[in-house]
């Protein structure tokens, strides 16, 4: 039996027989892939809930940025890679930019569309493997456990587990059903992640998630079931182009290092995991190096563009693309299929919305810990790769601030290169951000801004 048109203009437009696959294998990689990471549906809004935006709205600019950034990454760079917001810049957006620096959120939003713009211009240009190559690689580390404190933190937090007291944190009392739900979930998603069974996030969400319906706390229960399952999804219109230009620019000096925070990280997560996925999908040139060309890079750039537009935080492509390609996915059509999906959900808003914290907490938990892996990739690498990464953990531990631990760790770094007399590794990069943030630290010094835990 001939091939239909459509199967025939399918493996035409996204070359899946001369990638070695099919239309069927591309679709359970796209199902699979969804499943790994619809989790972000539900967490996201709970991490921007901390900027005071309302979690119904973030479900549906969350669902927007997925189908957006994912579709450009299929449609023009034809890779098996999903994008959606990023649980790193999410939690600094929120629990840093906002809630601890007070910056209004529509002028966050207006660093996110800067830094995507940047990371776009850089996209399209030769700077782009520069950079890679110039940036230290302690830093990157530092960045990744750094965050990873903040993300693991905020979920003990909104699971109660860490309760607030004057002399620091206390542990959650075990009698609070909160605590045993998150408790529940941690040791449920712990052991799904260690067994690698497919989407064991969403499972365990859906499983405390479950349980919370029959858990009472203070005279109801934990969560309860909406009056309609199904809804079309209303868009909150309040939330789109939600920039505020005039405040950016008034504050540039504060506002310039969260800016090239969030392009450096975009820029380093995106990298990373694109080059793991398309090693991993054996998508590479006859040199070895990896088949993504500046399409694929421009695409992620676009989507924190777009995502900001939207009235969400960077958006950028997902590690959990890797479940896809380990069950197949070598195309675009992996990420259109992902895509439709995100869209079919948006009618679920209501399912989405009685998703309580602590069905989300242990989520945030495990990719938190999960980082901090990266100061194992420093263990075997010389003194100053290993320090740096554990002097901004330290900080971020000791301080609850971000900036600080990040500006603090470059200068760090800078003075044992400076101190072992390397001075071959002080380049004009490191030198440049230095000096970024030598001014950004004069300037909360005096004015207090971004200093508070």
């Amino acid at each position: 039996m001939p091939p239909s048109p459509l199967t025939t203009w399918l493996d035409r437009r996204f070359r899946i027989a001369q990638r070695g696959s099919t239309i069927q294998r591309e679709i359970l990689a796209g199902l699979t892939t969804f499943g790994a990471m619809a989790y972000i549906m539900a967490v996201n809004p709970a991490i921007m809930a901390k900027a005071g935006l309302l979690p119904h709205d973030m479900i549906m600019t969350t669902i927007a940025a997925a189908i957006c950034g994912t579709l450009l990454m299929a449609l023009f760079a034809n890779m098996p890679i999903a994008l959606a917001p990023a649980m790193s810049s999410n939690a600094i957006f929120a629990q840093i930019v906002v809630h601890q620096m007070h910056v209004d959120v529509r002028t966050a939003f207006t660093i996110v569309l800067f830094g995507g713009i940047a990371f776009t211009a850089l996209s399209v240009t030769r700077l782009r493997h520069r950079i890679i190559q110039a940036f230290p690689e302690p830093i990157v580390l530092g960045i990744q456990v750094a965050i990873g404190i903040f993300i693991a933190r905020l979920g003990m937090v909104t699971g109660g587990l860490a309760v607030g007291a004057p002399d620091g944190f206390h542990f959650g009392a075990l009698t609070d059903p909160s605590v045993l739900l998150t408790l529940f979930g941690l040791f449920l998603a712990s052991v799904l992640l260690v067994l690698r069974v497919p989407a064991g996030m969403l499972i365990a969400i859906l499983a405390v998630t479950l349980a919370s319906l029959f858990v009472h706390k203070n005279g109801h229960t934990v969560a309860s079931l909406p009056e309609h399952f199904m809804d079309w999804p209303h868009y909150p219109t309040h939330l789109l182009f939600p920039f505020n230009f005039g405040d950016f620019f008034s504050h540039l000096d504060l506002l310039l290092p969260i800016t090239l925070y969030f392009l450096i990280s975009d820029f380093f997560d995106a990298t990373g995991t694109m080059y793991s996925v398309a090693n991993r999908a054996r998508l590479t040139k006859p040199d070895g190096t990896p088949l993504l060309g500046r399409a694929a890079f421009a695409a992620d750039g676009s989507a924190s563009i777009i995502g900001s537009a939207l009235g969400t935080s960077t958006v950028s492509a997902y590690v959990e693309s890797l479940v896809g390609v380990e069950a197949g996915g070598r195309t675009g059509l992996t990420a259109l299929t992902v895509a439709l999906l995100f869209a079919a959900s948006s009618v679920l808003w209501p399912l989405i919305v009685m998703i309580p914290a602590e069905a989300t907490a242990p989520v945030l938990i495990l990719v938190g810990l999960s980082m901090l892996s990266a100061l194992g990739q420093a263990a075997n690498s010389s003194q100053e790769a290993l320090l740096t990464p554990a002097f901004m953990l330290l900080i971020a531990v000791l301080t609850g601030n971000f900036m600080i631990s990040l500006a603090l760790g470059l200068l760090f770094y800078s003075l044992l290169l400076l101190v072992t007399r390397q001075f071959v590794r002080l380049t004009p990069m490191v030198l440049g951000l230095d000096a970024v943030f030598i001014f950004y630290l004069v300037l909360t010094s005096h004015t207090g801004i971004g200093q508070g835990g």
